[in-house]
């Protein structure tokens, strides 16, 4: 199954002993991959590729929705941040880029981006 999903092995052993995945046993204790497993499995990499952590991907995978949804929700409003935070450093990166001054310092746009951080 690792190698379906492009990871190694002890990945999912870690997902597993994190309590991230999962995985029924056969009779002699070794694991057993079933189509739930692999959902189960998809569904991790998935959400720790759109940046959540192992805890967060634990809770966000819990039996009850309401803590899923917390979880998820925390999530998107951190995101959200993180873009608003990229989008003013590139609209005063542009600045810096079409500013008529030599030094940032003799620019009052300039500095004013600088005191707003």
């Amino acid at each position: 199954m690792a190698a379906e999903l492009g990871i190694e092995a002890h990945v999912l052993r870690h997902w597993e002993d994190v309590g991230a995945l999962t995985v029924r046993r056969d009779g002699n204790g070794y694991r057993v991959y079933d189509e739930d497993a692999v959902e189960q499995a998809r569904t991790v990499l998935k959400l720790r590729r759109v940046g959540l952590s192992l805890p967060e991907v634990t809770a966000a995978m819990a039996p009850k929705k309401s803590a899923a949804q917390a979880v998820v929700l925390a999530k998107i409003a951190a995101l959200e941040g993180e873009v608003l935070q990229r989008q003013e450093a590139i609209t005063f990166l542009r600045h810096t880029v079409e500013c008529r001054h030599r030094y940032l310092d003799d620019c009052p746009d300039c500095a004013t981006f600088v005191r707003e951080a």
